[in-house]
């Protein structure tokens, strides 16, 4: 074996390391594998930056803007919130309709994105039907993956696979040439999840613990702060006197929130939710919430008087579950870095670590994506810090809906629509239709240009770039020419079946790991070049690839879908598994059978 195809192996198993190991940002992983191609000689500079001119690229980053638009003037939400409206009273209608609706979203809006805004939505439907919210994610996160596969623009993989047809001088898919199997995929995923979601996806959650949803006291067991709340009185000669919620040391120095104030009127008792500037007066009563510890630290350092643990909380008071999703800017900050208490108005009671149980705030814990926070605030203040879904993600009541342009949802269906016909009718390039529609956009105030660099998934863009060069690399140094040798051995003793098969299987075991995208970008050219060796018809091979990737069904981290429903759905790590395996073999069978019907292996 030549000894730069050794390096470039070397470092191709590094960074799938890297990957796997979520220590560090994928996008940088992928920088670092492109600078070690470089210093290594086994690709020239010029090489190594053709990912970042790449229309694949670029038309991935309009994308981002196209359905940040849609989002923003709520389009997407308003075909969310018509689920319960067409589901009726059965729960496998539910399912079908839920499932249906997601995957219609996602087929031309990021997966990710329709689940943050579906996801409240199912939660409400759930509480308000008295369904374990368990019942409902799992189908809601596989049917956004499934989505995907219904066009080109779907997820990141289908462009990839068309992106390498081009680069190799064959016609690429065009924009519809996916809904075909996609449709067959998708209802194959319907039809098992209204059959076994029963008996495969678990109930986490009792339906009456659900029903008309949580009250205060159960969402402080659900955290463990049911002990830690307190109500305490302010004596005139407490320093605490006088001075406001957020300057009064409470929370900075003992890790104590004030909930809630309660004063002494001439009318009676007065209480209203604790604000960062709300002013604490002599006599008043002040609902506070900690570590019990912390709480008796505070009095007795304060000369407040305690009068009542676990008393009920007044109703000025809202609590909501909050969920950080993937891109959240808060990802790797702590809560005292965030002062959300002081900036922003919100208080973080409680945290719930992604896939962990449930406990007292830490201002020192660094958030990850999938983290639930309970917070509590007036709506105007949740609704800034959680606007678009991409800071945080409101789990319950009406989510983001007044923050969001709803009366230019006209203007970004119609751009939309006129993008699509442009992408299918082949009137102007698929990467300048994305591009003009994203402008359009921005100038028609859908989203000004701000939220437009904000919600494109940089990491995502960065990630694909920077990995594309590693297939040049494997190209240059003869280690495609070793894989499509060893898939032309395959077909010459099983059959061109086995190959696809072979692909699939090595590709969704991948994506279980590791991006899809990055997954797809690697596996790609070698399902090509080996179909070109066999003299084979490079397309069956290509859509099962491109099949492959989206079916990150199996681990909470296959896809940030997966992680988004971990923590609402109370799931534990194998329950993915249970229901994600079977519909992995289902898919598998069914592409081997469909596949090659739609797209005949002949040359």
């Amino acid at each position: 074996m030549p000894t730069d195809l050794i390096i470039v192996l070397v470092i191709l198993v590094v960074t799938l390391a890297l990957f796997m190991s979520n220590r560090l940002r994928l996008d940088l992983v992928a920088v670092m594998a492109l600078l070690a191609l470089v210093f290594a000689g086994v690709i020239s500079t010029e090489e190594a930056l053709a990912g970042f001119s790449d229309p694949v690229v670029l038309m991935i980053a309009g994308l981002f803007v196209v359905g940040a638009a849609l989002f923003r003037t709520g389009v997407a939400d308003a075909m969310g919130r018509g689920v319960e409206r067409l589901a009726g009273e059965s729960p496998a209608r539910l399912i079908a309709v839920l499932m249906l609706t997601t995957a219609v979203l996602s087929g031309f809006l990021s997966s990710t994105g329709t689940v943050a805004v579906m996801l409240p939505v199912v939660i409400a439907i759930a509480r308000s039907r008295g369904i374990s919210p368990s019942r409902l994610l799992i189908p809601l996160a596989f049917a956004a993956l499934l989505g995907g596969m219904l066009t080109l623009i779907g997820t990141p993989p289908n462009l990839i696979v068309a992106g390498q047809l081009r680069q190799a001088g064959l016609e690429p898919f065009a924009f519809f040439d996916y809904t075909a199997p996609g449709l067959v995929m998708l209802s194959i995923g319907i039809v098992f999840m209204v059959l076994v979601s029963p008996w495969l996806v678990p109930a986490r959650k009792r339906a009456e613990e659900v029903e008309s949803g949580p009250d205060w006291f159960d969402l402080f067991t659900e955290y463990g702060l049911q002990n830690g709340l307190a109500r305490v009185r302010v004596p005139a000669s407490a320093a605490l006197a006088g001075q406001s919620v957020s300057g009064c040391g409470l929370r900075s120095r003992y890790h104590v929130s004030v909930l809630a104030i309660s004063s002494r009127t001439r009318r009676g008792k007065f209480t209203r939710r604790a604000e960062p500037g709300s002013p604490i007066n002599a006599d008043d009563e002040l609902f506070l919430s900690g570590d019990p510890d912390h709480i008796e630290e505070a009095v007795e350092a304060m000369d407040l008087e305690l009068e009542q643990w676990q008393p009920e909380l007044p109703a000025p008071l809202s609590l909501v579950d909050a969920l950080v999703p993937p891109r959240s800017r808060w990802i790797g900050k702590t809560l005292r870095e965030l002062r959300l208490h002081s900036g922003a108005g919100v208080t973080v009671l409680g945290q719930r670590p992604s896939g962990g149980e449930g406990g007292m705030v830490d201002l020192d814990r660094k958030l990850g994506v999938g983290d639930v926070l309970l917070v509590t605030g007036k709506r105007s203040n949740l609704n800034n810090v959680a606007r678009d879904a991409h800071d945080l993600v409101l789990l319950g009541g009406d989510g983001q809906a007044d923050s969001r342009r709803t009366k230019k949802a006209p203007v970004a269906m119609a751009v939309m629509l006129l993008m699509l016909g442009a992408m299918t009718f082949d009137l102007m390039p698929n990467v300048v239709a994305v591009l003009a529609a994203a402008c359009v956009l921005v100038l028609t105030r859908c989203l000004d240009g701000l939220e437009a660099y904000r919600n494109i998934n940089w990491e995502s863009v960065v990630l694909i770039a920077a990995i594309m060069p590693m297939a040049t690399a494997l190209d240059n140094t003869g280690g495609l020419e070793l894989a499509s040798d060893w898939l032309l051995g395959l077909s010459n003793d099983y059959g061109a079946l086995v190959v696809m098969a072979a692909l699939f299987i090595f590709t969704s075991a991948l994506s279980q790991m590791i991006s899809n995208t990055a997954t797809t970008v690697l596996i790609a050219p070698i399902a090509l070049q080996a179909a070109l060796a066999m003299g084979l018809s490079p397309y069956p091979f290509m859509m099962t690839v491109a099949i492959a990737a989206s079916t990150a069904f199996a681990t909470p981290v296959a896809s940030p879908v997966n992680t988004l429903v971990l923590n609402p759905g109370g799931y534990r790590f194998g329950d993915f598994a249970r229901a994600g395996i079977p519909l992995q073999c289902l898919i598998l069978i069914a592409t081997l059978i469909v596949v090659p019907w739609l797209f005949p292996l002949g040359p």
